[in-house]
């Protein structure tokens, strides 16, 4: 499994299809697909978005995830940096990422961090 995080906006996608050749049409968009499209998918874009949408759930996804799809591409935003919401929702859904990030992250072989397009690993190789 390879973890590529970073903020919005950053090259996370285009770093996946450039440098590890995956193929737009592989990509699961975590913001629409189903969770069992996810499960079976060569990568997943907006992972945190489809924690937004599995709510209390996306722990218990997360794990499952992890145990199905051992090859999966994972990208993920970092939502957890600056202003702290004011709204409990958002808060939660901020702390779900951050938790799912990290359990991912665990089991990844590979975490890839991208800033301004430049890529660093910090887990492992850079693939």
């Amino acid at each position: 499994m390879i973890m590529v995080t970073g903020g919005a906006y950053q090259g996370k996608t285009a770093f996946v299809t450039e440098r590890l050749g995956i193929a737009p049409e592989d990509i699961a968009d975590g913001r629409i697909c189903t969770p069992e499209e996810a499960v079976s998918a060569r990568c997943i874009s907006s992972f945190h978005e489809l924690v937004k949408r599995l709510g209390e759930e996306c722990i218990p996804f997360t794990e499952e995830l992890c145990r199905r799809n051992k090859r999966a591409v994972i990208i993920i935003d970092e939502i957890g940096c600056g202003i702290v919401p004011l709204e409990k929702s958002e808060r939660v859904w901020r702390e779900n990422v951050g938790r799912c990030g990290c359990i991912i992250a665990a089991r990844s072989d590979s975490v890839i961090r991208l800033v301004c397009g430049i890529p660093s690993a910090i887990k492992g190789e850079m693939p």
